[in-house]
């Protein structure tokens, strides 16, 4: 169950579009069908997909769990850069899904660590992410974290909320940066027209902070590091383009072509620092960078 209490700021505004811009990983025709079901109520009564939010409505969004899918264990290798009784920290490679979803019930990340861990995993996030506590798109690699039972995903989901997790990504940019570092402080929210974009321009969106470094400059690009403060869907790759820089290879918010044979954005979760849940001990892990990130780099630097 979810629950909104309106504000001023989104009174009059579509309570189908309200919701698809807060509620990310649902899109707005399944929001329809969940207020068509009545599985959406104001003030304690069903409504329209079309009604007008004012302020002081209680919103209730009853979301049904999802049917039981046979999600199979599959024996695809893994980069483990530490596990132990309560955590796995494995560094994901490009083109791999984290977890099931339609079009993707195989070989993503969840199957190959079910492979790995057995029953041996978090069931806090159901049948789809068991163990997961984060996620990285499919085409950004680095540092993830899966949890083996419920406890440590409790703290660490906890840890997640709290922004008290360490999360460091590498990148490269389009185009010179002005400044050694900077912070980019803009909402985001799901694109209002693209239901496959977010966008910092999106009604209702949510908080969203990135601090960067410059790391190398390398003119027509720039190498640069990103600590995520919260951790939106896209976040770096949209707070990238909306300065200006959008992420190298990627041709969803940045130029469609790229001089580069990259498939897909060079995006690097390079490091994730936790709190372990039983020993209370922060630790760090650092995930090598995949060898095409490392050979273009050496290919930016012998041409500047």
């Amino acid at each position: 169950m979810q629950e909104f209490y309106l504000t001023a700021e989104n009174q009059g505004e579509r309570i189908d579009r309200f919701l698809s811009a807060n509620l990310e990983d649902l899109s707005r025709s399944y929001i329809q069908k969940l207020v068509k079901e009545g599985g959406i109520l104001v003030n304690g009564n069903p409504v329209k997909a079309n009604y007008k939010i004012n302020t002081g409505d209680e919103i209730r969004v009853q979301i049904p769990e999802p049917e039981p899918l046979d999600i199979l264990p599959e024996e695809i290798p893994l980069d483990i850069l530490y596990e132990d009784e309560d955590i796995l920290v494995v560094n994901k490679p490009k083109g791999m899904v984290v977890h099931p979803a339609p079009g993707h019930y195989s070989h993503t990340l969840v199957n190959a660590v079910l492979y790995h861990c057995g029953s041996r995993l978090s069931g806090i996030n159901g049948v789809l992410r068991p163990g997961i506590v984060h996620r990285i798109d499919m085409d950004t690699t680095g540092s993830l974290l899966v949890c083996k039972n419920d406890r440590a995903h409790q703290i660490l989901a906890d840890e997640l909320r709290e922004h008290h997790i360490t999360r460091r990504y590498h990148a490269v940019v389009l185009g010179n940066l002005k400044e050694d570092t900077g912070t980019v402080n803009a909402p985001i929210g799901r694109h209002p027209t693209d239901r496959k974009k977010m966008s910092t321009k999106a009604p209702n969106g949510r908080r969203a902070v990135t601090h960067y470094r410059v790391l190398e400059r390398f003119g027509d690009y720039t190498y640069i590091e990103c600590g995520l403060e919260t951790g939106r869907t896209h976040q770096i790759r949209v707070h990238m383009a909306s300065i200006g820089h959008p992420i190298l290879g990627d041709s969803v918010y940045g130029p469609a072509k790229c001089p580069f044979k990259l498939e897909g954005q060079t995006l690097h979760a390079k490091l994730l620092g936790i709190t372990h849940p039983s020993t209370g001990k922060y630790m760090e892990f650092d995930a090598p960078l995949p060898d095409y990130f490392a050979s273009l780099l050496e290919r930016l630097r012998n041409c500047s």
